[in-house]
């Protein structure tokens, strides 16, 4: 048992944690960047921040008609099983780019963390802006919805803190 908290506390030590402030890009944009990241170097680890203020691309109606269908697909006991909450459909978006079912991608995935918000332990840690996702480079229209509303529209019902 201390063999592996020590293995993992050195591993933690080594890798390079890049902590994203996801205010402002684009879902597809930045689950792509952030996957080939992942895959490409195994001592990284992404932190993404502010998860219900991601963009998601596109008419307000199309995107919540599109996440509901995604939503309501299969049964309860069966599955697949879609996300509401903004910080889980984020993550999913990343795995959904990540080869998850064998090691090399569950590994991947096991290094991004997604919050809703700011957490108290990052308030003060330098946030990266990605520029290949930055909506206000990319989008000239204002067609575009927050990850955060359509998780509303979802029945996703925010905690009180945030």
């Amino acid at each position: 048992m201390q063999a592996q908290a020590a293995a993992e506390a050195k591993r933690a030590s080594e890798s390079e944690e890049i902590v994203i402030d996801g205010s402002g890009h684009i879902l597809g944009r930045l689950a792509s960047v952030v996957a080939k990241e992942l895959l490409k170097d195994p001592k990284k680890r992404f932190v993404i921040l502010n998860a219900e203020k991601v963009v998601i691309s596109g008419s307000k109606e199309n995107i919540f008609a599109e996440y509901r269908k995604m939503r309501e697909i299969g049964s309860k006991e069966k599955g697949p099983y879609f996300p509401k909450a903004p910080d889980r459909i984020l993550k999913r978006t990343i795995r959904g780019m990540l080869p998850y079912k064998k090691a090399r991608g569950r590994d991947a995935l096991s290094r991004v963390k997604v919050y809703l918000g700011v957490p108290d332990e990052y308030k003060d840690a330098e946030r990266v802006s990605i520029p290949q996702a930055s909506a206000r480079s990319r989008l000239s229209l204002a067609k575009f919805v927050l990850l955060g509303e359509v998780s509303r529209h979802l029945g996703w019902r925010p905690r009180k803190e945030l």
